[in-house]
């Protein structure tokens, strides 16, 4: 079998700042003598809505292997991008929100116009920027995810572009990865709840089902603020585009919902003495 993680052409690899990701950038490593190979780039696109701890594992990632890691931004300029790093990249959603102030309507389910602009086309548009013309986008899809793995061949973003999945050849799941970071020095900081990250990539993106994206918002309440503030300044050019989703409440919705939820128990309330504890 030929070895899927090895390189022989101008090769981009995706890195999402997760550890699907992580684990296959790994894999190159080890398939090309321990090194990241001259025709190869590792990328992450950075939308301002990852978790701090995500932005730390990609900075770990790059440190502990000794690879570079190009950080990239989406940006309403001329080039429609920008190259940052661990400490100047957005914290505060800035790309996200610049594209859709940009488009005047949000994302949602069937429009994902976040996920092309803020990381396909800014990679594509960075890629070409330094005069690539044609490459292999090798992508993070495990075998287990046999659906994901089964649209990447229907997705056209360009003849320039070749989309692999590694993993998927290699027979990788998602419980190989969970036992490859149990045995390093080092982790993604997020729960890993049956080989799954719930709290990342994005903090509290639309495609997270309501019962997820309700119990983020009750452990860190914030989170829901800034896709609150977007569902207010969207003025849309498109039917429904004012929420990322109309089959469930807004986001101002939930986070008002759990406001009141905390509001029916009284903090102050005196707690009777017990001695099991004694």
């Amino acid at each position: 079998m030929i070895d899927p993680f090895k390189i022989t052409e101008p090769t981009c690899i995706s890195f999402s700042g997760g550890r699907t990701s992580a684990y296959m950038l790994w894999r190159v490593l080890q398939s090309n003598g321990g090194k990241l190979p001259d025709e190869a780039i590792v990328c992450f696109q950075n939308t301002g809505k990852e978790r701090e701890e995500s932005l730390a594992f990609v900075r770990d990632c790059s440190k502990n292997w000794d690879v570079p890691i190009t950080w990239l931004e989406f940006e309403d300029s001329k080039t429609k991008f920008k190259v940052v790093d661990f400490q100047s990249a957005s914290r505060n959603g800035e790309p996200f929100e610049a594209l859709i102030r940009k488009r005047k309507y949000l994302p949602n389910p069937l429009v994902r116009f976040c996920t092309v602009e803020l990381k396909v086309r800014t990679g594509h548009r960075y890629l070409k920027s330094i005069g690539w013309t044609e490459w292999d986008s090798m992508l993070g899809i495990r075998a287990d995810e046999q659906r994901r793995l089964a649209k990447i061949g229907n997705q056209d973003y360009g003849k320039h572009e070749e989309k692999i999945a590694p993993l998927g050849r290699a027979g990788i799941t998602k419980e190989d990865v969970s036992q490859f970071w149990r045995q390093q020095s080092f982790d993604l900081m997020l729960p890993n709840i049956n080989g799954e990250t719930p709290w990342g990539n994005c903090d509290l993106c639309f495609l997270k089902n309501t019962s997820k994206v309700a119990s983020l918002i009750a452990q860190e309440p914030n989170r829901a603020l800034w896709w609150a503030r977007m569902e207010t300044i969207a003025t849309p050019s498109k039917p429904s585009g004012f929420y990322f989703r109309t089959d469930r409440p807004s986001y101002a919705s939930m986070l008002q919902y759990n406001k009141d939820q905390a509001k029916l128990f009284d903090p102050n309330e005196q707690e009777i003495s017990c001695f099991c504890g004694d």
